[in-house]
């Protein structure tokens, strides 16, 4: 490595790109997408109107938006290969290895794959973000023995997603509060997955080779799957009165309990707060509100403890499995989301590119003599 450099481990609080995507003030708890607050979008806007805000800059005016809802519900359906493929996968197969499979297949289909200019990288993204969804829900029920359902042109994009997962149209209050959650996850600035994005964009590979390393990052646990590991948490507490010896008995052992604390987020995440509304109203109305109390008590009892508060995910949790995601599916959800996010900063990436190239510390052993194989 070059004399004169330091090692930032994590790339912690490192400045890697400039953006007019997300203003994230990790020191005061706030978030906000091109100028407008996290918490008015989520609570106002829809999440189409969001993408658009995310790719053009400007929220849309009722007729841009009837159009661009068009051009989404157009967008929704997938190549009948790509059914048939997972029709051949394993049906224990990972979700997030099927969706990351999916992106690749979906690249040998679109008619703009070898088109890098803005125009046809806009047009991918509108495609993306419509046809993961449907992808994501297809590939659930081939895996239950069950047919697709044919996305709706009709539904939005919160109602389409929930109606295509499970056949039956969703309630008003079911589709608001997933719409909402779909809204608060669009967009992150440099999140691990993001920077995945637009470091594979920086070579000029393609928008859908770029999509398809997000969604491997977004797999981790330290990412997306943490999401999974919060509702698995509940699962295994099981009633709201194990909660005190569970944790008693998890911080003792140092188990790492999901869904706390966050690498920029020093004052709360923004998030969270608002996904713990969401969650309550969800969980009271499908009947399942023991799981919202479980959420409620453990925030406590950890925030206590160890002085950590909950993330985006936590909160989450409890909500996506009310209305009813599989735990499985939480972070594919999360993918079905941030692909807006993911290409809007694409979009960024190419008009604006330099290659993406860090340097390593070495600290292996000096220059030694090689030694030919009859001499060792």
């Amino acid at each position: 490595m070059t004399e004169g450099t330091q090692l930032i481990r994590g790339l912690e609080g490192v400045v890697a790109a400039e953006t007019e995507l997300c203003d994230l003030d990790g020191t005061n708890g706030r978030l906000a997408y091109r100028g407008f607050d996290i918490d008015d979008l989520a609570r106002r806007a829809t999440f189409e109107e969001v993408a658009f805000l995310l790719w053009q800059g400007v929220l849309p005016t009722r007729a841009e938006l009837d159009a661009f809802r068009a051009e989404l519900g157009a967008a929704r359906p997938i190549p009948a290969a790509l059914v048939e493929a997972f029709r051949l996968m394993p049906k224990d197969t990972d979700p997030m290895r099927v969706l990351q499979a999916a992106v690749a297949i979906l690249g040998m289909h679109d008619p703009d794959t070898t088109d890098s200019s803005h125009a046809a990288n806009r047009r991918k993204a509108a495609r993306l973000t419509s046809q993961l969804a449907t992808a994501i829900c297809a590939h659930h029920r081939v895996r239950s023995g069950q047919a697709p359902v044919p996305p709706s042109a009709d539904l939005g994009h919160a109602a389409s997603f929930l109606y295509m997962l499970t056949g039956q149209p969703p309630s008003e209050v079911t589709t608001r509060a997933f719409d909402a959650s779909l809204v608060l996850y669009a967009e992150h600035e440099l999140n691990a997955s993001t920077f995945t994005t637009r470091v594979i964009a920086a070579t000029l590979s393609d928008m859908h080779s770029a999509v398809a390393g997000g969604v491997g990052a977004l797999k981790g646990t330290l990412h997306g799957g943490a999401g999974e590991a919060v509702m698995r948490t509940l699962m295994e507490i099981g009633r709201v009165d194990n909660v005190e010896a569970f944790t008693d008995r998890a911080l003792a052992e140092k188990r790492r309990l999901m869904g706390f604390g966050h690498r920029v987020y020093t004052a709360g995440d923004p998030r969270a707060a608002i996904l713990r509304g969401l969650a309550e109203e969800a969980c009271r109305q499908s009947g399942q509100g023991m799981w919202y109390d479980m959420a409620v008590r453990l925030h406590a009892k950890v925030q206590a403890a160890k002085k950590l508060i909950p993330n985006v995910d936590f909160y989450s949790a409890p909500l996506f499995y009310s209305i009813g995601i599989p735990v499985d599916l939480f972070t594919p959800v999360i993918a079905a989301s941030r692909i807006a996010g993911w290409t809007a900063n694409l979009l960024e990436q190419y008009d604006d590119n330099r290659l993406i190239r860090p340097r390593a510390d070495y600290k292996g052993p000096g220059r030694r003599p090689f030694v030919p194989l009859a001499e060792r």
